[in-house]
């Protein structure tokens, strides 16, 4: 059975008319004929009544249009996703990269007047499967992605922001160490909720030998600066970008002495399709909105 066969089918059955059916096919009514001939031998029944004035379809014949129809549907729906135009791209991240998407969507249309960029916000996990799926071309994520398949570009990284209660023993430092916040318990959502923050403090404090101790996990209906004027005793970390945007009122942020609490931010992308120009100039255009970040200390 061919979708050739099935097309010509379906023609004939909307037709109800052999002849019409070969015009709307671009073929000889005898081509037409031959292969629903062969269609029909091979399912083992008759797919048409014909007569020398009308054409009906058969009771197999009614029940294989609805087949023949997603059949061809499928095979339609498969060639739209190889043939995706080359200037099309979907651009996948959260909404607190949203000024770095729109930013580095500009300066690709600048060069590339005829793209079309669309940026779709999806959690983490989404956002990889929108790139091994197709859906979409270019993730723009905080941390890394270990996976075959994929190509992981380090665009910058990001410093962690340390937030203290106005009242907290160390508010006074302008750069607490780590060692500084190690003798206080720590406030963050529950690890399956945050795990990139966990992650990155449980990984300084093994390296530096220090413990790490926890105070009650912020609900996931909560924020951890509001959480932190109930617990003045504790301590928090919160995104650079997420910090820009918190209420700055009983709080201090500080930079961690020795800016060890970073987290890389990369573009992910399907290393087993060919990159077009567009994807690759969306990459570097991202990572031409790297914040300043402030110079390292010396060590």
């Amino acid at each position: 059975m061919e979708l050739r066969q099935l097309k010509y089918f379906l023609a004939v059955g909307e037709e109800l008319n052999f002849s019409r059916a070969a015009e709307r096919c671009y073929v000889s009514q005898s081509a037409i004929s031959l292969q629903i001939s062969k269609l029909e031998r091979e399912i083992g029944e008759p797919l048409f009544e014909r007569t020398s004035r009308t054409v009906r379809l058969t009771v197999v014949g009614a029940q294989l249009v609805s087949i023949a129809r997603h059949m061809v549907e499928l095979e339609q729906a498969a060639l739209a996703l190889t043939t995706r135009k080359r200037n099309q791209l979907r651009l996948t991240g959260n909404m607190t990269f949203a000024a770095n998407a729109i930013s580095a969507i500009v300066a690709v249309r600048e060069r590339h007047p005829d793209a079309e960029i669309d940026f779709v916000l999806k959690r983490f996990a989404e956002q990889i499967e929108a790139v091994t799926s197709g859906d979409c071309q270019v993730a723009l994520i905080r941390g890394s992605v270990e996976r075959s398949g994929l190509h992981v570009t380090e665009l910058w990284t990001e410093d962690l922001v340390v937030v203290l209660p106005e009242g907290h023993p160390l508010a006074g430092e302008d750069n607490p160490s780590l060692s500084q916040l190690a003798g206080y318990p720590l406030l963050l959502p529950k690890r399956s909720e945050q795990i990139l923050l966990h992650r990155v403090i449980e990984r300084e404090m093994k390296r530096s030998g220090l413990p790490l101790s926890f105070g009650p996990p912020v609900a996931s209906d909560h924020t951890a600066s509001a959480e932190l004027l109930k617990n003045p005793q504790c301590w928090s970390i919160l995104y650079a970008s997420t910090a820009d945007s918190t209420p700055k009122t009983g709080l201090v942020f500080r930079t961690e002495a020795d800016r060890r609490l970073r987290l890389p931010v990369s573009a992910v992308v399907d290393a087993t399709v060919a990159a077009t120009d567009i994807q690759r100039d969306l990459v570097a255009a991202l990572a031409a909105t790297a914040p300043v970040q402030p110079a390292t200390p010396a060590s």
